[in-house]
């Protein structure tokens, strides 16, 4: 399906082939979709998809980027053409990511945002609950991310701010449950967050959709001509988009929200989700397909930004905090103000 300027690829056993200047989307030898090449910025493929070596240098000459995901969301690969941006950004970037004290506050301010996005999930939530026990429980856990945000200006290390997240994190995600409707609490609670593989059916989704966000962040950072890898509050390592990552963790609220609606609109079946032997528990095919439409929609409804005072859509939000980290990289501004959810 075409969504903006991305193209998602979910159909199993499907390749991907170039035709003059148009992608052409095959399932044996059935063409079901043909997209100008002009009208794409990404292509993004879930599982077992192919790729012509010739589509393949096209979009790299096109400055298309080629995402791979595993069936789950999980990222895979990323092909991309010549490296562009500014180099004085990116060495501005580098130098402030070994400078321990801009790291921790940009870190702090980082975490802040995330925590402050959290108790806006969990007090909707509680305003909204019919049942008095939820209430108190998410109120409960709402005051708990707030007693974590007050930390966070004494924590003095990044270790300590990692630690003042990972705590409220535990918090955050055990008052999830409260938040899924009475009836379905049994098929999609959760005791925790499980990754790699996600060990139910909500961290199915959770992990689906923070992989798309990814995606997006990581555009993000790339179109302002920041570096993905090397972030702040995230640790360097091989092959991790850093920065990326850092960025994302404002809008990891946003999917939760978006699962939680999912699950109590019965817009995901219970046939949605293959549970494996081992205990890994993965999205199927259709279902994919219909979170990713989904994920589209919600991108495209328009919202106020604090700093902007203007109505965005959700979608551009990731390519204005990357401008923003710019700014307050290249020293034009004194903070990074994260983003807030309203």
């Amino acid at each position: 399906m075409q969504l903006l300027n991305t193209l998602y690829v979910t159909l199993p056993d499907s390749h991907l082939r170039l035709d003059n200047d148009t992608l052409r989307l095959l399932v044996g030898e059935e063409t079901r979709l043909r997209v100008p090449l002009h009208h794409l910025g990404t292509v993004v493929c879930f599982g077992p998809v192919s790729v012509s070596v010739p589509l393949m240098h096209r979009l790299a000459d096109d400055g298309i980027a080629l995402v791979l995901l595993d069936a789950s969301g999980r990222f895979k690969a990323r092909l991309e053409g010549a490296t562009s941006g500014n180099v004085l950004l990116r060495c501005a970037q580098h130098s402030t990511s070994r400078d321990p004290s801009f790291a921790l506050r940009l870190a702090r301010r980082i975490v802040a945002g995330k925590l402050r996005n959290q108790r806006h999930v969990l007090l909707r939530g509680a305003r909204d609950a019919k049942d008095e026990a939820d209430r108190r429980n998410l109120t409960r856990a709402a005051q708990n991310l707030a007693a974590s945000q007050r930390a966070l200006p004494e924590a003095g290390t990044l270790d300590a701010v990692r630690g003042v997240e990972g705590e409220a994190a535990r918090n955050y995600f055990a008052a999830l449950n409260h938040l899924v409707r009475p009836d379905l609490r049994e098929r999609y609670g959760m005791e925790a967050r499980s990754r790699r593989p996600p060990r139910d059916r909500m961290n199915a989704l959770l992990s689906f959709l923070y992989s798309m966000w990814m995606n997006d962040c990581r555009s993000a950072c790339e179109a302002c001509g920041l570096d993905p890898q090397v972030g702040y509050l995230h640790a360097l390592r091989p092959g991790r988009a850093a920065l990326a990552l850092d960025l994302m963790e404002e809008f990891r609220p946003l999917a939760d929200r978006l699962a939680l609606t999912l699950i109590n609109r019965l817009q995901v079946a219970d046939g949605a989700f293959d549970e494996r032997e081992g205990g890994a528990v993965l999205l199927q095919g259709d279902a994919r397909k219909a979170v990713v439409v989904a994920f589209q929609e919600r991108k495209q409804e328009p919202l106020t930004h604090a700093l902007l005072a203007e109505n965005v859509p959700l979608g551009l939000v990731p390519l204005v905090q990357a401008r923003l980290v710019a700014r307050h990289v290249r020293g034009e501004a004194a903070e990074y103000p994260p983003f807030a959810m309203r």
